[in-house]
């Protein structure tokens, strides 16, 4: 991490910072305590396949991936405000609405409303941070902050909802309701109390980090994928990666399920608990332990994990719990490693006048999110649970093998120049 960066910055941090952080907090908490028992709700009421609960799934997540991208580039010249109001009420409807659903074209619909609801609150809220702390240093611990809060919550939000009960009733999503309700009093309540830039040349004037001279747009964004092999390969590879994380939250649960493993709720609540707890005490020691390491070796080390850990799901016993958890710290550790390095990677490539259309086609990653029910759901109907997981420790290995030609790949001329950094 960047030397300039301590904890007395926290003091800069105005009122509307902490209240995102909060809010980050109790939003995911709220939100693990009843999300990732969804597909055992569908199993249970409707008696769907793996394959017809991960289409579902996947479908809302394919559809969110799209409106995320045109709902930041909208932001851009409407303002975030507005457009945080709008989402925090389409949580509040969505989730009212799943409480309720009773067919499974409701629940498809619904379910499709929560996750683009999700999808744009997570863009939304990294950018309202980025407008209101002009300082680049003061910027990047909110940023790191924000990941911290949200792992929290997605700590300690599966294993109180088990402690409570709510973990597989259909009127337990009213608590994501709630807590989006009470987050919603508090953005008033620090927009009034915060001045936030909105227009977006206003915040190329006044910002630290300029933004590219070239607008973020569609056509700007295809034009980057075309050119560039390196990003193109580069998209290819995390989306991938993300289709092997992706099976945590939909392929995983739904083969343990269907195993009928003893202790079911508890073993997801400790694997999600575990997830995060390793993420949040692991984080910067990972960092601080490899930031000497050029950075695709670094991501070549958490794919060797990554690997590992696909291995030891599939070898698990079914009715090993602490396999089960043993499994989860390597994958986890591989997480904490990947997931910050692919970020700086991307910075590390980009062209200084083409930083947003860059990281604009990383919201394209989460293709891997959108088809990685769909098809775990496919694999798991087709064989059986260590089929799954043995192949995406091949898909692994052909991440690995990706991230290992990318740097020889023919790219423009003209951002040649521009884009060479150091690891």
């Amino acid at each position: 991490m960047d030397s300039d960066i301590s904890f007395s910055r926290l003091k800069q941090f105005p009122l509307l910072i902490w209240i995102l952080l909060f809010g980050s907090f109790i939003t995911r908490g709220s939100f693990y305590m009843v999300w990732p028992f969804l597909a055992v709700i569908l199993y249970n009421k409707f008696a769907l396949s793996a394959t017809q609960i991960g289409s579902v799934l996947s479908l809302a997540a394919l559809i969110s991936v799209f409106v995320s991208f045109i709902g930041s580039t909208v932001s851009d010249k409407i303002g975030r405000k507005p457009l945080m109001y709008a989402t925090g009420v389409l949580y509040i409807v969505s989730f009212s609405l799943l409480a309720i659903a009773y067919s499974v074209l409701m629940f498809t619909i619904v379910i499709t409303l929560c996750s683009i609801a999700t999808s744009l609150w997570r863009p939304l809220t990294s950018a309202l941070i980025s407008d209101t702390l002009p300082d680049k240093a003061t910027r990047e611990l909110a940023m790191q902050s924000l990941y911290f809060a949200v792992n929290v919550g997605c700590a300690v939000g599966p294993m109180l909802g088990v402690w409570l009960g709510l973990t597989g009733e259909q009127s337990s999503f009213f608590i994501t309701v709630y807590a989006f309700a009470f987050l919603l009093v508090l953005l008033a309540w620090g927009f009034k109390n915060q001045q936030v830039e909105s227009n977006t040349q206003e915040l190329n004037e006044n910002s630290e980090v300029k933004q590219t001279s070239q607008p973020t747009s569609f056509r700007t964004t295809l034009q980057v994928l075309m050119q560039d092999r390196l990003l193109q390969c580069l998209i290819l590879a995390n989306v991938l990666c993300l289709f092997i994380y992706g099976q945590m939250d939909s392929s995983l649960v739904q083969y343990l399920t269907r195993e009928h493993v003893p202790n079911l709720l508890e073993l997801l609540s400790s694997i999600i608990f575990t997830n995060a707890m390793v993420i949040i005490f692991c984080q910067f020691l990972l960092l601080k332990m490899m930031s000497k390491r050029p950075i695709l070796v670094r991501i070549r080390i958490g794919l060797v994990l990554l690997v590992i850990s696909q291995l030891w799901f599939a070898l698990n016993p079914v009715t090993l719990f602490i396999g089960w958890l043993g499994a989860v710290v390597i994958m986890s550790l591989a997480e904490a490693i990947l997931f910050p390095t692919m970020s700086v990677h991307v910075d590390r490539i980009a062209p200084s006048n083409l930083k947003g259309a860059y990281f604009g086609a990383t919201s394209f990653y989460d293709l891997g999110f959108a088809f990685a029910p769909l098809g775990g759901g496919l694999l798991l109907d087709a064989f059986n649970g260590p089929t799954l997981f043995a192949v995406c420790a091949a898909i692994a290995v052909i991440v690995f093998v990706l991230y290992s030609i990318m740097d020889k790949l023919k790219r423009p001329r003209h951002y040649l120049e521009e884009s060479k950094q150091s690891d």
